[in-house]
């Protein structure tokens, strides 16, 4: 036996780097956020988890939350929102942050879509009255080939301590803080080999949360649209995050060594040209599209929308020459694309355009509560400030803190002050009547109309429009 120690010690040593290798192993997450039912892309989508799938057949599908609202066809289906439901359990999506938007049909609209889905929705700082019967989970474990993938879920909280959304659609639910809430959950660090935080609270909250709590491997981000190229590390956490409406979706690759993170790396994937797609995925996307009611044409653009403000002051005109009211508010953030090409302008465009259902509110204000009004919606709606028709802004913001108005002041359109003691038939959209929250006599009533339909009542009616240039809102330093 003797003879043979030598040769049995160099067969150990040879077999040791192996050994330390097979411990070694690779978790892969393809991530997507804020797709606000952009259907069309779920073709290419899917070819492109097909493609990653055929390589790494663990693959973990993950959407950090806004997977609703923006497409009509979606958005207008019964059930609400069943379409993107339906394709992303084709895709085979395993989990899902909420998002803000996932609330705009309200609590019961949004359990009988989890309940259409085969996919979690992970939400740690939500909290359902038992009625509801509110399935979602705060986190979830994933088995990834012998690796322990733990995974929480939070969604961001506006001014009012809900996300943003119509109250009326969080009715029965209440919300923590998320970073106060992801900060009970270090525990799972401990249970997991990969630890991810699926988070709807945008970019900025996202770098706080890793500056603080940097016990995570990644975070997938969504809500502020933000492009990362790739990821980016901060404190020894990755974030990634991309633009809305599916253009880029990414695929992320952790290595994992004796139940650690060791390597991380992620690269975007280009979803919009990508050369293959998915013919299954593409015929349902045509069934769910086979409705010409979308595609009628309402008038015709002679130039180009450019901007946010420009759409926003034709739909303050739609609210104006439909209700008859002197002055019209749309919330920056209720202007839900930033231009339009020359050319035909249709019903679709307007549902993508104004896809909440608000309902039209009228209201009488003296120019004192209107110009509280107005710097309230600028505060209550992350700090966008809001379109107008009847009057122009003139807006002054403070030296030291450059989000704070320090001085607003309204003017009539041919130019003279306003009349701070005259009083004003105002009309603006549901949700601006429910979040602007100054004080004021009249708080508005709905005269159980939509919006959307205000405005293409407007738009059939005009041969054709342009708004090359046109903004009421002057911005002084």
């Amino acid at each position: 036996m003797r003879r043979h120690f030598p040769t049995l010690l160099a067969l150990v040593l040879m077999l040791a780097p192996a050994l330390t290798r097979a411990e070694r192993k690779e978790v892969h997450i393809l991530s997507a956020n804020d797709m606000h039912a952009n259907i069309q892309a779920f073709p290419q989508l899917t070819a492109v988890a097909d493609s990653l799938r055929s390589l790494y057949p663990q693959l973990l599908i993950l959407s950090a939350g806004d997977n609703r609202t923006g497409e009509p066809l979606n958005d207008l289906y019964q059930p609400a929102a069943y379409p993107m439901v339906a394709l992303m359990n084709q895709v085979g999506f395993h989990a899902t942050a909420l998002g803000n938007h996932e609330f705009d049909s309200g609590p019961e609209g949004l359990a009988r879509l989890i309940n259409l889905s085969t996919f979690s929705y992970l939400c740690a700082n939500i909290e359902a009255a038992p009625g509801l019967k509110f399935h979602t989970r705060p986190c979830q474990m994933f088995d990834v080939e012998g690796v322990k993938v733990g995974i929480v879920g939070v969604v961001q909280l506006g001014t009012h301590g809900i996300p943003d959304t119509h109250p009326d659609n969080c009715k029965g639910l209440s919300f923590t803080p998320a970073k106060e809430t992801v900060a009970q959950y270090e525990w799972m660090r401990k249970e997991c080999d990969v630890f991810i935080l699926l988070s709807h609270v945008g970019y900025e909250g996202d770098v706080e949360i890793a500056q603080e709590m940097p016990w995570f491997d990644l975070i997938v981000g969504g809500h502020t649209h933000t492009q990362i190229d790739g990821g980016e590390t901060h404190n020894g956490v990755l974030i990634t995050q991309n633009a809305n409406r599916l253009n880029l979706v990414t695929h992320t690759t952790l290595v994992v060594e004796d139940g650690k993170v060791v390597e991380k790396k992620a690269e975007n994937i280009d979803v919009r040209n990508f050369p293959n797609e998915n013919k299954v995925v593409a015929d349902m996307v045509r069934f769910f599209s086979d409705n010409p009611e979308f595609y009628k044409d309402l008038t015709r653009l002679e130039t180009p929308f450019t901007t946010y403000d420009q759409l926003g002051c034709m739909m303050t005109d739609a609210f104006v020459a439909e209700t008859g009211a002197d002055i019209a508010i749309e919330n920056a953030g209720g202007i839900r694309y930033e231009s339009h090409p020359a050319g035909s302008f249709t019903v679709s465009d307007v549902l993508r355009l104004d896809p909440f259902g608000n309902k039209a509110v009228l209201m009488e204000l003296n120019g004192r509560e209107l110009h509280d009004m107005i710097i309230s919606c600028y505060e209550n709606d992350d700090h966008g400030f809001p379109s107008v028709s009847g009057i122009k802004c003139e807006v002054t913001f403070d030296k030291k803190d450059t989000l704070k108005i320090k001085k607003l002041a309204l003017f009539t359109p041919d130019g003279k002050k306003l009349n701070m003691k005259g009083t004003y038939r105002v009309v603006t959209n549901s949700y601006v009547a429910s979040v602007a929250d100054s004080p004021r006599r009249d708080q508005g009533q709905t005269i159980n109309r939509q919006t959307s339909d205000l405005i293409m009542e407007y738009l059939r009616k005009q041969p054709s429009i342009n708004y090359e240039g046109v903004s009421r809102i002057t911005f002084k330093k």
